[in-house]
């Protein structure tokens, strides 16, 4: 999910709220991807460890050929060093009466800046350069939304290139994880999730995946992903 930080989000999803309306809806682990930013991702970690909330830090990366692309991490030290190397490869700057505030918060939902950087844009990286990085800080490389004509990789380039080393696929909440099995080419091959990519607090929640796993950690998600030791994804 996004928070206030990404610029086509709004103040209603402070970390604080996000932990607060996450536990309220029975979340048992979620991940903060903010626009090419994980700058609000370790409030929401410190918020999520007080209420008993595993968080995931993570970005949802536009790569240069307009690919929104999630990079997810354990700790916050690997995502703050992908949000570096995004930051050395995202040019421009934002225009908050355009494209919306990108506000940097903290847990006890005071607002500690404004990030100036265009993250609403797209980065020099390319796919390949993204999952690369993912992989060598140790993260996991989901391809966002695969389904959707804006930003997905299936109608940005036709198909999802083999040597992509994407560790799953997320389809949106417009679709059910069954129906997009049958009904999307080229997804078949892949583990697939389903997430909220909320953006405002009455969406958190409204779609989730259900794994089997021995607890909410990265490693165990890696696992079901993978479909090794027993994890797996149910629903």
């Amino acid at each position: 999910m996004h928070s206030c930080l990404s610029p086509c989000s709004d103040w209603a999803m402070s970390p604080k709220k996000i932990i607060q309306k996450s536990r309220e809806v029975g979340l048992d682990i979620i991940a903060l991807c903010d626009h090419n930013s994980a700058e609000n991702a370790g409030a929401a970690m410190r918020e999520g460890n007080k209420q008993g909330l595993p968080v995931l830090p993570g970005l949802e990366i536009c790569s240069r050929e307009e690919v929104h692309i999630l990079a997810l991490f354990e700790a916050l030290d690997p995502a703050l060093e992908m949000q570096a190397y995004v930051y050395a490869n995202l040019p421009g700057e934002n225009n908050s009466e355009v494209f919306g505030f990108q506000v940097v918060a903290n847990e006890a939902d005071e607002v500690i800046g404004e990030n100036p950087r265009l993250l609403i844009g797209a980065t020099r990286l390319g796919l390949h350069d993204i999952v690369e990085k993912t992989h060598v800080l140790g993260g996991l490389s989901i391809a966002s939304h695969v389904d959707r004509p804006a930003y997905g990789i299936i109608n940005q380039l036709g198909f999802i290139p083999e040597d992509l080393n994407l560790d799953g696929l997320e389809v949106s909440s417009r679709i059910k994880l069954a129906e997009a099995a049958q009904t999307i080419p080229g997804i078949g091959n892949y583990s697939c999730v389903t997430a909220s990519d909320a953006h405002y607090p009455d969406d958190i929640g409204k779609a989730c995946t259900v794994f089997q796993l021995a607890g909410p950690t990265l490693a165990e998600i890696r696992l079901a992903l993978a479909k090794k030791d027993g994890r797996r994804i149910l629903i």
